[in-house]
């Protein structure tokens, strides 16, 4: 449901304001110290950022993909661990409650995750299956009205902070592939259920993952996401589109923060007795960041309005979440570049930032996995004329 103009406009002010005059400041200490204080986790529910994504039906905002991703793109100006936070709320923590859930479970975790009562997180990746998503090796075998759970999963995000896992666990054999997969709806505190230490990060401060292990967890057949065997493969892919284009409008967020710390430190510096922004080649590489910010900004907006309109756009999803989180990167090493040795102290952004970005191409499927979706559908489509 889109909000009128008005509304979404002082939605919009909302965030900008929040991202500036709170979360800014607060961007080296979540570095320094791993860690998102409480108070603004508190706030950030109070604001409604938990349900972005999430109907008003089921206590959320209801954003629109449109309206979301000039959401995302404020969101993205500062640091990203505060968006991680709930992001997985917004995102793989509730949509696939949202596309293929009961009723009955989407009238009993949704309300919860949209108000951050509850936290989601969504387990798929293993030791062994990373972007080979269908090849889950943790297993769900049957047992009376349930099924026993075993194995691990990596890589969690928001594990340690999370009420309710989605688990991708095999129910068919592994000949199957994704058609053997199924999607559970695995509670905190489950007996069986527990979490590895958190992981230590290159970047993304604040924002903790660490292994999901299932020793023998009973989870009641009723916990099974629609109720359905062996589509939580399907209903893992139907989740992507959506997701790969908010993560695209993040990453435009961090590039428009970079550039404005690219532009402001080139008229501040000084070298050979004028502002370094007064040479040529430091006027290139500003000149190439604005043009890839806007190449991107433009296409996931021009994508987002589709997706609205009801069209199928996974492949420019992948397009977008491909060239987005690549630009991206660029614009950061050109943000180190034009700071010089400053560039390489944590006390400028850009060093942060540039640490940061670089776990944008590896999420929400790899620029690779990004690069055989776009090829093959397209090889698909003149195959079938």
């Amino acid at each position: 449901m889109t909000l009128d103009p008005e509304t979404f406009d002082q939605l919009l002010e909302t965030v900008r304001r929040f991202v500036r005059e709170r979360l800014i400041p607060l961007e080296q200490d979540v570095d320094a110290n791993d860690r998102i204080p409480d108070e603004v986790i508190n706030e950030m529910k109070d604001l409604g950022f938990f349900g972005l994504s999430i109907p008003a039906e089921y206590g959320g905002l209801g954003l629109t993909m449109s309206e979301e991703v000039r959401v995302g793109q404020e969101l993205g100006y500062t640091a990203p661990a505060f968006r991680s936070a709930f992001g997985t709320n917004v995102g793989i923590g509730s949509q696939g409650i949202l596309i293929d859930g009961t009723e009955a479970q989407k009238e009993k975790y949704l309300p919860k995750l949209a108000s951050g009562e509850m936290v989601g997180s969504f387990a798929l990746t293993e030791p062994d299956v990373g972007s080979d998503a269908a090849s889950v090796k943790t297993s769900a075998k049957r047992d009376g009205d349930h099924y026993i759970l075993n194995g691990t999963k990596r890589f969690i995000t928001n594990a340690a902070r999370a009420g309710v896992f989605t688990v991708m666990a095999r129910t068919g054999t592994t000949e199957e592939k994704g058609r053997g997969v199924s999607a559970f709806l695995v509670e905190a505190g489950s007996p069986g259920l527990e979490l590895g230490s958190p992981e230590k990060k290159m970047g993304q401060k604040g924002a903790h993952v660490c292994d999901v292990i299932f020793n023998d967890v009973a989870v009641h057949k009723d916990q099974i996401i629609g109720g359905v065997e062996g589509v939580g493969f399907k209903t893992a892919m139907k989740v992507l589109d959506r997701g790969r284009l908010h993560m695209s409008s993040i990453s435009m967020g961090m590039a428009k923060r970079l550039i404005d710390e690219q532009v402001n430190y080139s008229v501040e510096r000084k070298q050979f007795g004028q502002e370094i922004g007064e040479f040529q080649l430091i006027q290139a590489m500003i000149a190439d960041s604005q043009t890839e910010y806007l190449a991107g900004k433009s296409m996931v907006e021009a994508t987002a309005a589709r997706y609205d309109a009801g069209e199928k756009v996974s492949t420019d999803a992948s397009c977008c979440k491909l060239f987005c989180t690549e630009a991206v990167g660029r614009i950061a090493d050109r943000a180190v570049q034009i700071h010089g040795g400053a560039g390489y102290i944590s006390d400028y952004a850009v060093e942060r930032f540039y640490r940061d970005v670089r776990l944008l191409r590896l999420y929400e499927g790899t620029s690779q996995i990004q690069q055989l979706v776009i090829a093959r559908s397209l090889i698909r489509e003149a195959k079938a004329g």
